[in-house]
């Protein structure tokens, strides 16, 4: 390699890490960091498999059970010693306007495994998240990570749908939403669409103090008035906040 081609690469090396380093302020966020870089090489670090859930693989773990405890504040519902390593999981429950917990019982999962070492090796969602975020476009939305902005303030990614390819999918019918979730909390009317309103209450048995706000999780999804199907779901799920404009994905404009 020719002398100027190696001082560019090492100024890249060190500035990758000047970046990091800006961006996490701490391991946790210097792992997740690491994770966000493998998104580049996706079939490459990661396998999806898809049953009656949707289950991200880590074929190259770089976060720890720690981390999420660190970043979240928050502390599993379940958590199972399993074979050469433990599950975590994380339910969240439907709740009423006054944050009390609806009847009959209206809730999802979100699971992830440990290997022996506390690294994540898998990532899971149940079925009933499914139907906000249906596998294909779970998927192409991961995919998409890859080259998105990074706002650490806000704990938030903005993708970049622009390094993806455009997807043919279903998107899910209110009807059919509405069957799996019932009524939301308000209704909100906007031009072309309609927002409603759901709140999902973390079931945690710890909170740290001052983080208390983390486990009430609120989902927004947009309906286009003329034919009834889910656009948009914008959530935040243990202090993650997750933002997906489906229409972006679809290989033909709805």
């Amino acid at each position: 390699m020719k002398p100027t081609k190696l001082i560019k690469r090492s100024f890249r090396v060190v500035g990758l890490f000047i970046l990091a380093a800006s961006l996490t302020g701490c391991i946790y966020w210097l792992r997740a960091y690491q994770t966000y870089l493998q998104m580049s090489e996706f079939d490459r670090y990661f396998k999806v498999a898809v049953t009656d859930q949707f289950t991200l693989q880590f074929n190259d773990p770089k976060m720890y059970s720690e981390d999420f405890i660190a970043l979240a504040k928050l502390y599993p519902s379940e958590d199972n010693l399993i074979k050469d390593g433990r599950s975590w999981r994380y339910w969240f429950r439907k709740v009423d306007k006054d944050n009390h917990l609806v009847k009959p019982d209206i809730k999802f999962y979100s699971d992830m495994a440990f290997n022996a070492e506390k690294k994540l090796t898998a990532w899971s969602f149940s079925s009933l998240f499914l139907q906000i975020a249906p596998p294909a476009f779970l998927e192409v939305s991961l995919r998409s990570i890859a080259g998105g902005e990074i706002d650490k303030e806000n704990q938030s990614l903005k993708a970049n749908t622009d390094l993806v390819g455009k997807i043919n999918a279903a998107l899910p019918k209110k009807s059919e939403v509405l069957a799996k979730l019932g009524e939301p909390l308000s209704i909100q009317d906007e031009p072309g669409q309609e927002v409603y309103l759901y709140r999902f209450l973390l079931d945690t048995p710890r909170i740290e103090e001052g983080y208390e706000k983390n486990a009430l999780n609120e989902v927004k999804l947009s309906f286009d008035k003329k034919n009834q199907e889910l656009i948009i779901m914008a959530g935040n799920f243990a202090g993650l906040k997750v933002s997906i404009d489906y229409r972006k994905f679809l290989k033909v404009a709805q």
